[in-house]
């Protein structure tokens, strides 16, 4: 069987005055590092191709993220079901949601999660950059794996203390009994797969699980340090390298985080450092064979309205005017819920899992999931070298465990899909890694 790789790089930094974080925090003002697309298309003889793609964006979701699926497909000349979409979630970066700034316009609050055509232009350049790279394609004949355990960066956000949340290590955690718990539930190690046509290597491909801010609401652009990281080895090796955040959505750098510069500085020394020392160790072997397995959930929408300023809303048209005059983020996140319960039963969400060989497999999740399903999947193939990327469709944003809703604490609160998600996304974890 004979495969063949190409492989698009494509810049999508958003203009000064464009919202970052759907409006979450303050818009564009400096650009201080370019964000990029990078993706690798992967080519065989029996089956359509595959697209697998990061964004240095915080976040793509529901029909936004449909769009960007299809149109990545039909540059390449496969289907939406064989691309596999993710962000790396840096905060500072465009959250677009075209449906949920349509809602907020029918209540005259204009520019709060998008900004003009910029978002939809870039999505069309995206795809004619992979366009382009079907033009490039090369022989792949081996891949490689390796792994390197990453040193104080991660940790897991929920403190816990008799089985409810004690505190919450954001992104800088000024609490010093918080900030110095124990780590807490994590996966240590930065994972690289590497493809190679013989002794020439022709992309890397990395992951790591945690939120990747070392500080964010400045309004200065930036793919944070596992970007940095990504770009300083790709421009060392002259090969593209692809970066994919794991199942962080309870895992953050605050234990170790002081919130400036030099913690921005020293994670990229350290996320670098695992990237070259994981390839460094890979393992290579021929590929034999490659596999696709796909399927499709609906996640349910949560069924309450809690932790807004209008609990008595009937619906969130009535939220969103009776915060017409709250902060930007409030109105905002009232337009990404509401955007979600529509389309939780109509546009379902995929899941994916590439097989390579016997022995390596890449899990594609949605969402700002928890890292117990990370563990989870690799626990239903032990034997082999799994990798998980999340942050794929983020209409339902953290996808919790159904016990955090009884403990408490930020994620629960802010979660766009129900507590019974646990056992739907589970099921299709083990049935795609089963397969």
């Amino acid at each position: 069987m004979a495969f063949k790789l190409a492989s698009f790089q494509c810049d999508i930094t958003p203009p000064t005055g464009f919202p970052l974080c759907a409006g979450w925090y303050p818009e564009a003002h400096t650009i201080g590092d370019k964000l990029s697309a990078n993706g690798v298309i992967i080519v065989s003889e029996d089956q359509p191709a595959i697209v697998l793609c990061a964004l240095d964006w915080a976040e793509l979701g529901n029909y936004e993220y449909l769009r960007w699926r299809e149109a990545l497909a039909e540059a390449v000349g496969t289907d939406a079901g064989h691309v596999a979409l993710h962000c790396t979630h840096c905060h500072d970066s465009p959250w677009p949601d075209s449906e949920a700034q349509q809602l907020l316009n029918q209540h005259n609050n204009p520019d709060i999660i998008l900004k003009g055509t910029w978002a939809d232009e870039t999505r069309l350049t995206v795809a004619q950059s992979a366009q382009a790279a079907m033009q490039t394609l090369q022989a792949c004949t081996h891949v490689s794996i390796g792994q390197e355990c990453v040193i104080d960066i991660a940790s897991n956000r929920r403190v816990m203390e008799n089985g409810t949340v004690k505190g919450v290590r954001w992104t800088y955690c000024r609490e010093p009994e918080i900030k110095e718990a124990p780590e807490g539930l994590i996966d240590p190690y930065l994972k690289t797969i590497s493809f190679w046509d013989e002794e020439q290597k022709l992309a890397a491909l990395h992951y790591y699980t945690t939120h990747p801010t070392a500080y964010d609401g400045t309004g200065v652009v930036t793919p944070e340090f596992v970007g940095l990281a990504r770009n300083r080895i790709s421009a060392e090796e002259k090969v593209p390298h692809l970066y994919f955040t794991g199942c962080a959505g309870n895992i953050t750098a605050g234990k170790y985080n002081n919130g400036d510069e030099e913690s921005r500085e020293r994670f990229t020394n350290e996320i670098y450092r695992a990237m070259k020392t994981s390839a460094a160790n890979a393992q290579r072997q021929p590929i034999d064979s490659i596999n696709w397995h796909l399927d499709n959930i609906h996640l349910p929408a949560r069924p309450d309205i809690k932790e807004t300023n209008a609990s008595d809303a009937q619906d969130y048209h009535a939220l969103l005017e009776a915060m017409s005059k709250d902060r930007k983020a409030r109105r905002s996140r009232a337009a990404l819920i509401f955007t979600y319960r529509d389309r939780a039963d109509k546009l379902p969400i995929p899941v994916t899992a590439l097989q390579i060989n016997e022995n390596i497999r890449i899990l594609h999740l949605p969402g700002e999931a928890f890292i117990e399903y990370q563990h989870f999947a690799y626990a239903q193939n032990p034997e082999s070298f799994t990798c998980v990327a999340s942050y794929g469709d983020l209409g339902p944003g953290y996808i919790c465990m159904e016990k955090s809703f009884d403990e408490g604490g930020y994620e629960p609160r802010d979660a766009f899909c129900a507590a019974t998600s646990e056992s739907i996304l589970k099921a299709i974890i083990e049935k795609v890694m089963k397969s």
